[in-house]
């Protein structure tokens, strides 16, 4: 949820009365006929893209990596790649390769086009101490002048080619503590012959037994006995955990080597009865915690045939009480792992409420596939990203306490914060910063008020324009273009979403791209004609997008 800003089962297709999850629903549309030989495997894919590599021009200065592959049910082969150019990484270098079932190649979908040579060659004119001494300034000027500590910056060189033509850079990872010894960071892109600003975004990417929770009532947890302790950690979801950080915070840069973490001490229990429900018993927070990670995990399972934020079945791990009044939570792939604050108590609460611990996962799952840059309009997509499937793993948990809606952190906001819900997905504008259409400036936005293009389009493809009440909730969504839309529900809208996001879209995909991305989808799962096909450039034109 980055920092958040003072304005920050399985899901079912009903269809002719039986129920399939997305991900049955993509393998029943897919599926080869009977009698067909054995689809390619997965290492087929990486082979089979190797193979197609030349079709692109890459030249003999340019390395690329596999990141991720998908294979379809029908042996559709796509293959992800991020790519050095003299072994510099290249912001804007990933692509995607898509390829038939016999391998052969049909197209590709490029962060960038065209070469990613910068015409000044890759030693730079800017030496390292200065890129990281400017970086330091752009973090201390986002924070408005509060006196920070513990300053740390971390240049490395890389070629940009997100911004225009290929330019040699510096991307400088800063990080400090605020006055309340919590962290701040912030990423900063500077060109590496002149020392101009580039770019620059946060780069904390925020939002068996049973327990009672803070917000969720009491919920069932799998747990591990050891000894005659049990732990708070899921066996059956990868070895997830819960621990304690102790209200202490991070000496380290994201990504790197940590001087010093702050501890997650996994959380025991002599009868599995985890929590009291206040807020005074530190094990409740970690209640909605693990409830959190586990109804995120079962929903990108269950639903999507995913096996955990990586998609290889291992587990993440939780911290709840991080810093001081901490009015945050964010995902770290360094540790891969979620960190929770306990809020300030006037503005917000604990922030482990269900739809915030889907959002900041769902940050773990973009980062394996598109890793959408968190800048710009692709990084509005980002937080969108997050915010539809932290909504839709609120409605698929069905708690009778913390029911599905179209809000953002209801349950986690105080009086003090002047608004019940962080963001609002039916008419984004209600925060007072977020933006409901699409315009040429949306990109300039903070990117939690630039999501609001794609939180907009996604609620009226579930649910259609105009006034309705959700589990009580009244939600009112107009259109940009003055159009009446009919939704599809939000299953479709998952699968369509998840599907655009792990086959089609790239670091750099902004809305119109999305626009692309998610037609793509509707035409694999429901075909090009179809009302769901429709229902989507429908959508987008709803939010001035196409």
């Amino acid at each position: 949820m980055s920092r958040i800003r003072p304005h920050a089962r399985g899901s079912r297709l009903a269809t002719a009365g039986v129920a399939v999850t997305a991900a049955a629903l993509l393998a029943a549309t897919l599926t080869p006929s009977a009698g067909a030989t054995a689809g390619p495997t997965r290492a087929d894919a990486v082979e089979n893209a190797a193979n197609a590599l030349p079709r692109l021009g890459l030249t003999s200065a340019e390395d690329t990596k596999v990141r991720d592959v998908i294979v379809d049910a029908d042996g559709t082969q796509h293959v992800r790649y991020d790519r050095t150019y003299r072994q510099l990484p290249v912001l804007g270098g990933d692509f995607v390769v898509h390829l038939a079932k016999d391998g052969t190649y049909r197209s590709a979908s490029r962060a960038v086009k065209g070469s990613v040579a910068p015409a000044t060659g890759v030693t730079p004119a800017l030496p390292a101490t200065r890129a990281a001494d400017l970086a330091v300034n752009a973090l201390r000027a986002a924070n408005l002048g509060e006196a920070l500590r513990q300053l740390t910056a971390k240049p490395r060189l890389v070629v940009d080619a997100l911004h225009g033509a290929p330019k040699l850079a510096w991307q400088t990872d800063v990080l400090a503590k605020d006055s309340l010894g919590n962290p701040v960071g912030r990423t900063v892109l500077t060109d590496a012959r002149t020392g101009a600003q580039i770019d620059a975004w946060d780069t904390l990417e925020t939002v068996g037994g049973d327990g009672k929770s803070l917000y969720s009532g009491t919920v069932p947890l799998d747990t591990t006995l050891s000894g005659s302790t049990y732990q708070l950690k899921d066996a059956s979801r990868g070895g997830t955990y819960t621990g304690d950080a102790a209200n202490k915070t991070d000496l380290c840069l994201l990504g790197t080597i940590c001087i010093s973490r702050a501890p997650s001490t996994v959380f025991t229990d002599a009868d599995n009865q985890w929590g009291t429900g206040a807020s005074t018993d530190r094990a409740s927070a970690a209640v909605d915690a693990q409830y959190g990670t586990d109804m995120t995990w079962d929903y990108f399972k269950n639903v999507h045939g995913r096996n955990g934020i990586a998609g290889d079945g291992k587990g993440s791990y939780n911290r709840v009480h991080y810093g001081t009044r901490y009015n945050n939570a964010f995902w770290d792939d360094s540790c891969f792992c979620m960190t929770y604050g306990d809020g300030d108590g006037t503005n917000l609460g604990p922030l482990v409420s269900l739809d915030v611990a889907g959002h900041e996962m769902s940050h773990g799952v973009t980062s394996k596939t598109a890793a959408l840059t968190y800048s710009g309009e692709s990084g509005g997509l980002n937080e969108a990203t997050s915010d539809i499937f932290g909504t839709l793993v609120e409605f698929n948990a069905a708690n009778s306490s913390d029911t599905g809606d179209y809000r953002i952190g209801e349950k986690i906001v105080r009086d003090g914060f002047g608004q019940d819900a962080l963001r609002y997905m039916d008419k984004p504008s209600k925060d007072g910063k977020s933006v409901d259409c699409w315009s040429s400036t949306t990109a300039n936005l903070e990117v939690h008020y630039s999501s609001g293009v794609g939180n907009h389009f996604a609620y009226l493809l579930a649910e259609g324009s105009g006034a309705k009440t959700i589990n009580g909730v009244a939600h009112n969504s107009p259109t940009c273009n003055g159009s009446s839309v009919t939704g599809i529900g939000r299953a479709k809208l998952g699968a369509i979403w998840y599907r655009a996001l792990t086959v089609y879209m790239t670091s750099s995909t902004n809305y119109a791209g999305a626009r692309t991305a998610t037609l793509s989808a509707a035409k694999d799962l429901y075909g090009a004609g179809s009302t769901e096909y429709a229902a989507v450039a429908a959508a987008w034109s709803a939010v001035n997008v196409g």
